[in-house]
């Protein structure tokens, strides 16, 4: 057969497919694969050098397999003949103990084991800018960024102030019901609600509807996937760094949560006057309140998460709970019915890897209803200018500090995170930190230059 001639899909001898996989850190991966046109997903196995892989294996033991998901099937848009598996990591014939997806399966499992089911839900925010460039590199004279927003140039919004903005000055709004018709129609991903959000250059929000743990995470990476691709189409760039813009609001994630046991919402309590919420949602939340320091190197697992999770930019800094405050760490939203009701957790952003992520937040609420943590009474008032907020536990101010927290209290997570995952997740992420803190920051010349 001639090369070039295209051949009728019903005779083609093979099919392409995409295996798709998550590092330790969170980034996306892909190898593609040309298969048997009649080929079952448990009969395709990708192979992939670990040792290449960010967190996964030394050189001297270094060959990794994939094995599709069934579930996770698509046909991808951007391709006339290319589908796809999100895939688990496996070292010869057992899991791969450093595969985050692997992971959040095991705290499923714990989960289920204390007689929970677990609902989660997500708010995914980022930007979509017209160009992110770098300038410089390792050379030694200084490296430099420059963003030119999606505004620019038309109706330009005040910053602070694009929060659920209106045609023609939401210019993101073509962009935004394409990207959701796509996640939809070819992934099955249904996004409840999207809007601007409140950042004024190009800030977006999608909200994820629940799901249960595996498959929401597997439906971030998804959508994180499915957003880059469109953007880069429409010669944008979308960025989930968590604060990419120095005076304007930063993105997060916010994780919302609710257990199930026998189809009823264990976090419900009709009798309580407050928010409706259950004893045992009160010490989920007191775990989440007693180990959300540590947890912060994985939920907010960057050096930008914590120029995001600063006063004045609806970010939490304190570890407080309220009904309907957006200034406390975890919010309880208010819901019209028992089913809907569930905790907000505020202080995770986009940059994080969303099985770890999800993987820690229910381990360490799991851990406050087996020891009966006590959440503490409940904020009504905006934490940031509550007259005693200096006697307030906060999140810490630097990834380093989080490493710290993380290295001091992790027993809570030893039942699904291995000594070994912990050691190099902990060594990646300081060498991360040692890294951007050894570069001069712009903002040191604005302030520093005619110091001497």
């Amino acid at each position: 057969m001639p090369i070039g001639k295209p051949v009728g899909e019903e005779k083609r001898p093979c099919k392409w497919i995409d295996l798709q996989f998550t590092d330790l850190i969170g980034k996306f991966y892909h190898v593609t694969l040309s298969v048997p046109s009649y080929a079952k997903p448990d009969e395709i196995v990708g192979k992939v050098d670990g040792s290449s892989i960010k967190g996964f294996a030394l050189i001297e033991e270094s060959d990794l397999f994939l094995k599709p998901d069934p579930s996770t099937w698509a046909k991808l848009p951007w391709f006339d003949d290319l589908e796809r598996y999100i895939c688990n990591v496996f070292d010869e014939n057992t899991r791969l103990e450093r595969d985050p997806r692997y992971v959040l399966e095991k705290t499923v499992h714990v989960m289920a084991d204390a007689g929970y089911s677990v609902l989660m839900g997500v708010e995914l925010e980022f930007f979509v800018f017209k160009t992110i460039r770098l300038r410089g590199g390792d050379s030694g004279f200084g490296l430099g960024y420059f963003i030119q927003g999606i505004d620019e140039g038309r109706y330009t919004l005040p910053q602070k102030h694009g929060y659920c903005s209106q045609l023609p000055v939401d210019n993101l709004m073509e962009f935004r019901q394409n990207l959701c018709n796509i996640l939809s129609s070819y992934f099955g991903i249904k996004v409840i609600s999207h809007h601007h959000e409140v950042a004024s250059n190009g800030q977006i929000e999608l909200s994820l509807k629940e799901d249960s743990p595996v498959n929401l995470a597997d439906k971030i990476q998804t959508t994180k996937y499915a957003a880059k691709v469109e953007a880069h189409k429409n010669n944008l760039t979308a960025s989930f760094l968590p604060k990419p813009l120095y005076g304007d609001n930063g993105s997060g994630m916010h994780v919302h949560v609710s257990l199930w046991r026998k189809n009823r919402n264990v976090f419900d309590d009709p009798d309580d006057e407050y928010a409706h919420l259950s004893q045992e949602a009160r010490y989920f939340i007191g775990g989440l309140l007693e180990h959300s320091r540590a947890i912060s190197a994985i939920i907010a697992p960057t050096t930008n998460s914590y120029r995001r999770l600063v006063p004045g930019y609806e970010a939490p800094v304190y570890l407080v709970w309220g009904k309907a405050n957006r200034s406390a760490a975890i919010r309880v939203p208010i819901s019209g019915s028992s089913s809907s009701r569930r905790i907000e957790y505020r202080p995770p952003d986009p940059s994080s890897n969303p099985y770890l992520a999800l993987a820690a937040i229910l381990m360490a609420g799991l851990d406050g209803i087996k020891k009966k943590i006590d959440s503490g009474d409940p904020l009504n008032v905006n934490a940031c200018t509550y007259p005693k907020r200096h006697q307030l536990k906060t999140l810490p101010r630097t990834l380093w500090e989080a490493l710290d927290e993380l290295e001091s209290d992790n027993n809570f997570l030893k039942p699904v995170f291995s000594d070994d995952l912990l050691e190099t997740y902990i060594n990646l992420k300081r060498r991360e930190a040692e890294k951007v803190y050894s570069h001069p920051h712009p903002a040191e010349f604005r302030e520093y230059i005619d110091l001497l």
